[in-house]
C-alpha cells in the first residue's frame, strides 16, 4: 500500500509540474507563434546599459510599470537640458542573439524631455543585429522619432552606424525609401540616415500607441512597418545577426508588448510585401 501511495503522490506531483509548465508556455506564446521577450515584471533575459555606466541609475531610467517599460518615469520634466550631460542615454539589451525573426512592439511618447532634445526632438529607437552592447552600439537602427517643430514623423527611418552596412533603394531625389520594383534606385551618395516612406498612420503626441514591426531575415533583408504600413526596406545587411536593444535618449517614452517570432529558414520577402 505504501508503494502505491508513493506512486500516486509522484503521479500527482508530475501532473502539477506539467500543468505549470503548460500554463507558462501558454502565457509566453501567442496563437500566431510570437513569444514575449519582455515579461512585464522583471529584467529576466535582458541587461541594461547607460552611457555613464551607472547600473543603479539604469534601473530608474528603465522603470517597469504596469507591464510596460517607462523610460524616465521618476525623473523631472526636464533632464540635463543643454548641459552636454547625456549619461542617461542608453539601451536595454536582450542577452540572446537573433537572426531571422519578426520583432513587434508598441511605443508612445510622454512629455518629459532630456539632453540633446533641441537637436533631436522626441528621439529613441531600436537596434538589431547588434554585435556589441556599447552606447552607442554597432548594429542597425529602427529610428523612433517625431520632430514636433516640423510636424514630421521619422519613425521607420533606417540608421547605419559605423561598422554596419546595407543596400538601400530610394526615389530620384535620394531622399526617401522606394522599393526597386516601384522604380527605386540604389543610393548614390552613401549616408548614415535613410528616410522612411511617408505615412499618415502615426500617433505622434496624442498619447496613443504605435505598432511597430521589424521583419529581418539574417543578412538578406529587413522590412520596417509602422501601424501596418511598410515604411522602409534594406538588403544585404551586415552584421547578419545579433542582440536587440531599445533606447532611452531625448524624451520620455513607453514600450510595451515586446514580442518575437523566430524562423529557421529564410522567408521570401514577397510574402511580407504582398499588395
Amino acid at each position: 500500500m505504501q508503494t502505491k501511495n508513493k506512486f500516486r503522490l509522484l503521479s500527482i506531483s508530475l501532473l502539477m509540474i506539467f500543468s505549470v509548465v503548460a500554463r507558462a508556455q501558454n502565457n509566453s506564446q501567442t496563437n500566431d507563434g510570437f513569444v514575449k521577450l519582455f515579461n512585464g515584471e522583471n529584467w529576466d533575459g535582458w541587461h541594461l546599459k547607460l552611457r555613464n555606466g551607472d547600473e543603479e541609475m539604469a534601473k530608474k531610467v528603465y522603470a517597469i510599470e504596469d507591464g510596460m517599460v517607462h523610460v524616465f518615469k521618476d525623473f523631472p520634466d526636464s533632464i540635463n537640458m543643454n548641459t552636454g550631460e547625456n549619461g542617461t542615454h542608453g539601451l536595454f539589451y536582450t542577452n540572446k542573439k537573433y537572426s531571422k525573426y519578426i520583432l513587434r512592439f508598441q511605443y508612445k511618447w510622454g512629455t518629459k524631455i532630456a539632453n540633446n532634445f533641441d537637436k533631436w526632438q522626441y528621439d529613441a529607437g531600436v537596434y538589431f543585429h547588434v554585435i556589441d552592447d556599447k552606447v552607442w552600439p554597432t548594429g542597425i537602427e529602427f529610428q523612433i522619432r517625431y520632430d514636433h517643430t516640423k510636424f514630421c514623423n521619422h519613425t521607420g527611418d533606417l540608421i547605419r552606424p559605423a561598422g554596419a552596412d546595407y543596400t538601400w533603394y530610394c526615389d530620384e531625389d535620394s531622399k526617401t525609401y522606394l522599393h526597386p520594383d516601384d522604380g527605386g534606385k540604389p543610393e548614390v551618395k552613401r549616408d548614415w540616415m535613410h528616410l522612411g516612406a511617408p505615412t499618415k498612420k502615426i500617433h505622434a503626441l496624442d498619447g496613443k500607441w504605435n505598432q511597430c514591426e521589424i521583419i529581418v531575415m539574417g543578412a538578406q533583408y529587413v522590412i520596417y512597418k509602422l501601424n501596418g504600413d511598410v515604411v522602409n526596406v534594406a538588403f544585404n545587411l551586415s552584421p547578419g545577426e545579433g542582440i536587440l536593444g531599445f533606447q532611452s535618449e531625448t524624451a520620455e517614452i513607453y514600450y510595451q508588448n515586446i514580442e518575437i517570432k523566430e524562423f529557421e529558414e529564410i522567408i521570401p520577402i514577397e510574402q511580407f510585401l504582398k499588395k
